[in-house]
């Protein structure tokens, strides 16, 4: 049989009709996530590293415990000790611009999704496109649509890291016991106080592991990005690549993991401990308070979290 479907003729068609007829759309996508990319990165670098360490050494020990603070340390050092601290930051400010912009769309359409089964029957297969197509193919209409650099390597980026925060949103919300929704509506909530602080809080769990699925690929695409001028450790591992230099590529690598280490321990303990998480002035209180029964303090912390709400 000889049967000629001309998918590639027509994608082309499509991609010439969008870059004649859409440019201005192209054009305001640009400026706003090139924007959003060089402002991270300048007052990244506009701030001393070592302020940065510290930050990045005491968020890990406070959120983790004091190994892995030991560990930040470490890995601190480590970066400064092979010079790769711009290239890292150039990175941990793709790596947010991507996901600040993934998850401004990706939670609100999975929480429109897990309320209507027509929006999540129309969003699923886009989604298994998204997540099923091969990252060097997004790179292709990203080149084409915005040239070379960091936009379109973010934009990439942005597409490629999305599905989790979609799905896992969507999933989350739908999971939330019914008995739950039921005593919110039973207590009179509406449809809005029911989202806001019944479903959403119940289904955090969820959304923060899509939170940090999300970051965890857009650090994964950063060295393909690198091939249309993303920069940061992507550039260093490519260029470690392109002269057959092992040890400039292991050094670009070792940043990447070790960037990938801090950035999923830290949301995995948001994830996890986001309940147990008491903020200076409660924790004060608890220490010079009279201790109670374990009935009244646990009456007393539905009250506070009740009050909270």
């Amino acid at each position: 049989m000889d049967i000629d479907i001309p998918i590639g003729p027509w994608i082309a068609a499509v991609v010439d009709y969008l870059q004649e007829h859409a440019a201005g759309a192209f054009d305001g996508i640009s400026y706003f996530i090139g924007a959003l990319v060089e402002g991270i990165e300048d007052a990244l670098i506009w701030v001393p590293p070592w302020i940065i360490a510290l930050a990045l050494v005491g968020i890990a020990t406070w959120r983790v415990g004091w190994r892995f603070g030991l560990f930040a340390l470490a890995s601190m050092i480590l970066l400064f000790g092979m010079d790769l601290w711009r290239e890292t930051m150039q990175t941990f400010a793709l790596i947010a611009s991507s996901t600040v912009v993934s998850l401004a769309i990706g939670i609100p359409l999975g929480i429109w999704a897990s309320r209507s089964d027509k929006v999540e029957t129309a969003v699923r297969p886009i989604l298994d496109l998204m997540q099923t197509l091969p990252p060097f193919v997004y790179l292709i209409p990203a080149a084409m649509f915005f040239g070379i650099g960091k936009v379109p390597g973010a934009l990439a980026t942005i597409i490629f890291s999305m599905p989790p925060a979609v799905r896992l949103t969507n999933l989350g919300i739908r999971q939330v016991p019914k008995e739950i929704v039921e005593a919110g509506l039973a207590f009179g909530c509406t449809d809005r106080q029911l989202l806001l602080r019944v479903q959403v809080p119940n289904a955090m769990p969820s959304i923060m592991a899509g939170v940090n699925q999300t970051i965890m690929l857009a650090l994964s695409m950063v060295v393909i990005a690198s091939m249309i001028g993303a920069g940061g450790l992507g550039n260093t591992v490519l260029t470690g690549i392109q002269r057959l230099d092992v040890g400039l590529g292991f050094e670009g690598g070792l940043g990447v993991v070790i960037l990938a280490v801090l950035l999923d321990r830290v949301m995995q303990s948001f994830g996890r401990n986001r309940g147990e998480t008491v903020n200076p002035l409660g924790r004060l209180r608890a220490l010079i308070s009279r201790p109670d029964t374990d009935g009244e303090r646990t009456a007393s912390g539905r009250v506070a979290r009740s009050a909270g709400d």
